[in-house]
């Protein structure tokens, strides 16, 4: 039997759940949303569905929501059916077979398990600077190690097989994360430094990540790491529905990966964990695909108009393969970004000091950008 405090006592009972001691002060990760006209910071896809696409949504909801007094199907059979179909048409590569396709709640969800499996205490596990800032909140959250090493220097903050094999060789990681297009610089990789990373891994049993979270956004020509998967059995390629197929609010990623790596995520993977209606929207999603990508190649289109232009003013930028451009500014980033802010476009302080990213969005976001970045950060 528990003790009661006194009556008498004026001190209030203090007894209550203690947070992790490395996580006292921590705040949680997230981007701004504010309520403005041009909202680009956050890499959003900015057309909405088509009146064809959300009606058929719709329809796959309902259809979905009859069946929710079930459990979905934990294994999600169709969709990574699905998603195997569109990898041949997107990527170009053979139908890769279901098991080694895995789903859950956005990218975020498919890296979390990945550390679950391969990471965790007495593991460690290397990416490279400037990178996503969620990538080391993974590895805090399995009580996995966190390195990093530099990417090459500004503007093309490249990444090298030299660079990446000697980090590798230094750290001997677990898990290693390379990103093309790189968040927040938006640099895509050269396969060769994918496949001198793979092999460095696979020397000591470590796993490489490749999160193409961008990758439909990529030039003509630049091939995905999907193509080196049958030559690496190590080797995980992460996507998102989140850019391409402007789902963001339905949080739908995935991965592509040898079988037992899909099996291992499997294990720690929470029951039931993608809902019935999740798969329907993504599913449908899909099936709209030609649509979809459509908009790709106009946002495509966009951001190489937007970086002429953040060129002809004398910007430096990063030469970026993804639906976002950085740009160091004239003066105080901090200074432009409130500037900017003041005349309704958001964009994200990130990257090195005195850069700043901004989203592609629509032609019209793209303009108000462009007239308010005259005014936010003259030269």
């Amino acid at each position: 039997m528990g003790v009661m405090p006194s009556a008498a006592s004026d001190a209030p009972l203090t007894i209550g759940p203690t947070v992790r001691d490395d996580l006292v002060g921590l705040e949680p990760y997230g981007a701004p949303q504010l309520d403005v006209p041009h909202p680009l910071n956050v890499n959003e896809n900015p057309f909405p569905p088509s009146d064809a696409l959300a009606a058929d949504l719709g329809r796959a909801v309902e259809a979905a929501a009859r069946g929710l007094n079930r459990y979905p199907d934990r294994e999600f059979h169709d969709l990574r059916a699905d998603l195997a179909k569109y990898l041949v048409v997107e990527s170009g590569i053979p139908a890769p077979p279901e098991d080694s396709i895995w789903v859950a709640n956005g990218s975020n969800e498919i890296m979390q398990q990945l550390f679950q499996a391969f990471g965790g205490p007495g593991r460690s596990a290397l990416s490279f600077t400037p990178h996503y800032s969620m990538y080391p909140e993974y590895a805090r959250d399995t009580f996995t190690a966190w390195v990093t090493a530099a990417r090459g220097p500004a503007p093309d903050f490249a990444l090298d097989a030299r660079t990446v094999t000697a980090a590798i060789a230094a750290h001997r990681p677990a898990i290693v994360l390379l990103t093309s297009p790189n968040n927040p610089t938006g640099t895509a990789l050269d396969l060769d430094v994918v496949r001198a990373a793979a092999a460095a891994q696979a020397r000591h049993g470590g796993l490489l990540i490749v999160d193409e979270a961008y990758g439909e956004f990529r030039r003509d020509g630049v091939p995905s790491a999907l193509t080196l998967l049958p030559e690496h059995p190590g080797l995980v390629v992460t996507r998102t529905m989140s850019k391409a197929f402007a789902l963001a609010g339905a949080r739908i990623g995935y991965l592509v990966a040898d079988p037992a790596i899909v099996d291992a995520v499997r294990i720690v993977r929470l029951p039931y964990h993608l809902s019935g209606i999740t798969q329907a929207v993504a599913r449908t999603a899909l099936a709209h695909g030609t649509e979809l990508l459509s908009q790709v190649a106009l946002l495509r289109d966009e951001r190489d108009a937007l970086a002429a232009d953040l060129a002809a003013r004398g910007h430096d930028l990063a030469p970026s393969d993804a639906n976002f451009i950085l740009f160091r500014t004239f003066t105080d980033r901090q200074a432009v970004f409130e500037r900017l802010l003041e005349r309704g476009v958001l964009i994200r302080v990130v990257g090195p000091e005195g850069w700043l990213r901004v989203s592609v969005g629509t032609p019209d976001d793209n303009l108000a950008f462009r007239r308010a970045l005259e005014e936010a950060d003259p030269r």
